[in-house]
């Protein structure tokens, strides 16, 4: 049976989310956060990296959200919460995939940092416009929506969860509602609700954030 590593308010709650979508048995080995809530040392015993999430399946030892979302969903699922392979569709949806934890994480971490280093400094006039650019982005994606890709949930969906729940616990969608309202069907979600049950809240609040951040 496949074990899920999962690290407390951390990415790896996507994987349970899918997991409970597909209703696939699984081990669920929860990690807790150590000193300025980071994964401790136990992580690394099962990949050199000592993050979360990872995937053991015999022998394979997996991490990274996106390389986890399509063998769980190629390997368990039959495909479901994809586009079929080969066409347009997979092919932008798999673009999405990818751009959560790239082109749109990036500009996110940067609005955050320096909203936590009190937002006067060159990296806050720098992440402000990209961080703008970015949510342009997702709000044409989820246009007419109601998901990412049209009428069907999709990996996708699962994969920008985590970024989504990063800037809402910031107060970073106040003045995005399309983007809230799609944040908030996601979250209605059945197998999201789930998630949240077995694995806790995907990120912390943004005030143990700051005071994480200021006591480093």
């Amino acid at each position: 049976m496949l074990t899920l590593h999962h690290l407390l308010t951390s990415r790896s709650s996507r994987i349970i989310w899918l997991l409970e979508a597909l209703g696939t048995p699984y081990n669920l080995v929860t990690h807790k956060r150590g000193q300025n809530m980071r994964a401790q040392a136990d992580l690394a015993a099962i990949h050199p990296l000592g993050k979360a999430p990872a995937i053991v399946d015999g022998d394979l030892v997996l991490v990274e959200s996106s390389a986890i979302l399509r063998y769980i969903a190629e390997h368990y699922g039959n495909g479901r919460f994809m586009p079929p392979a080969g066409s347009n569709a997979r092919a932008k949806h798999d673009e999405w995939l990818d751009y959560a934890e790239s082109s749109l994480m990036m500009p996110v971490i940067l609005k955050l940092s320096s909203l936590m280093g009190g937002g006067q400094n060159s990296l806050a006039d720098f992440a402000a416009p990209e961080f703008e650019k970015a949510l342009n982005h997702v709000t044409s994606g989820i246009t007419p929506g109601p998901f990412l890709m049209g009428a069907e949930l999709t990996l996708a969906d699962m994969q920008i969860s985590y970024c989504l729940s990063l800037m809402e616990s910031a107060g970073l969608l106040k003045d995005r509602p399309e983007i809230t309202a799609y944040w908030q069907r996601l979250q209605a979600e059945p197998s999201f609700k789930r998630t949240i049950e077995i694995g806790g809240p995907m990120v912390s609040p943004y005030a143990k954030m700051l005071e994480t951040f200021e006591k480093e």
